[in-house]
């Protein structure tokens, strides 16, 4: 979940407090927001960033904390291609444009995300070149600062759900028309990423199962390329939807794209992360218990409630790690 509170793409105490707090609320793996490999990748200028060296030492301080406190540290790799350059949403979240100190956002094509946003640049193939060592760098910098996972962001209609949806990819070379060459930028990504990081370390990709648009983007296709994804290395999909264009009509409700999961961890025999609307522990336990996914990763509901899995662990009757500061919360009472 994006905090919008880096400056320069430094995370902060902010950061260290936020993330911090899950891991003593008892997850298993913390996933530090969408970070940014380009500084113009970042969806605004309040973005975590790791382009340049000098971003490792404040994510260690992170990365340690999260270990310390029996989480796994994890990081999600970002490029927010033709969404980037906007505002932080508590301040309208419209596109700034290059006049008012934005910058020229970069698509697979000169496509806007929305009527009346500036027009992204058509990245030439040079460019396009560029971009993925970018993502390799980045993952230098996350294994220097200590992260045990990589999750790589190919949702949401950022940059490579740019290139794998044909609602924004109108490019007629070897990175556009075909399910093939559209799909190209996506596996060279998790190449150059693999290449860069530990076989014994996870690798995940989070995809949007389908764009809920006639023509767009679909679950078929995501099978497929969770297929290719699984032969480059990539060891996870996490499983979310839409973010494409901005007139989807999106059905949400509790567990929605738990099929999505399902679907692609039986089709492509790859593991799956459930995300979603999933706020209750019974729903997230039936969802491991019914095989449906292999990992259920929680947001609004961890930035509702911190805690939450140390509560969920309650509710089921089973026993979680407690730090040693707050063990006297959670005694319970002996019978009378």
């Amino acid at each position: 979940m994006c905090q919008y509170s880096s400056e320069d793409g430094f995370a902060t105490d902010w950061h260290l407090v936020h993330l911090g707090s899950r891991a003593v609320g008892g997850a298993g793996l913390v996933i530090a927001e969408a970070t940014a490999v380009e500084d113009r990748g970042r969806i605004s200028p309040g973005d975590l960033g790791i382009w340049k060296d000098e971003h490792i030492a404040p994510l260690a301080r992170i990365s340690k904390f999260l270990k310390q406190e029996g989480a796994a540290a994890g990081i999600q790799l970002a490029h927010a291609g033709r969404k980037a350059s906007t505002r932080i949403p508590w301040e309208g979240g419209t596109a700034i444009t290059v006049s008012e100190g934005g910058w020229q956002t970069i698509a697979p094509s000169a496509i806007p995300f929305k009527n009346g946003d500036p027009q992204p640049r058509q990245m030439s193939r040079d460019e396009i070149a560029a971009v993925v060592p970018a993502f390799a760098d980045a993952t230098r910098r996350a294994l220097e600062a200590g992260f045990d996972a990589i999750e790589i962001h190919g949702a949401h209609g950022y940059l490579i759900h740019e290139f794998l949806s044909p609602l924004s990819n109108r490019r007629t070379d070897e990175y556009g028309g075909s399910f093939d060459n559209r799909v190209r930028f996506a596996i060279d990504v998790a190449q150059a990423i693999r290449a860069a990081w530990p076989d014994c370390r996870p690798l995940l990709m989070r995809l949007s199962a389908s764009d809920w648009v006639e023509g767009g983007w679909d679950i078929e296709q995501s099978v497929e390329l969770a297929r290719r994804l699984k032969a480059v290395g990539v060891d996870l999909i996490d499983c979310s939807s839409g973010g494409a264009v901005p007139n989807a009509v999106i059905p949400a409700a509790a567990g929605y794209q738990v099929p999505f999961a399902d679907r692609i961890r039986k089709e492509a025999e790859i593991m799956t992360g459930a995300v979603g609307m999933i706020t209750e522990p019974s729903q997230a336990d039936a969802i491991i218990r019914n095989g449906h996914a292999d990992l259920v990763l929680l947001a609004r509901e961890m930035l509702r409630s911190p805690y939450w899995p140390m509560e969920a662990a309650q509710a089921l009757n089973q026993d979680a790690p407690v730090p040693v500061q707050y063990v006297r919360a959670f005694l319970r009472p002996a019978p009378r």
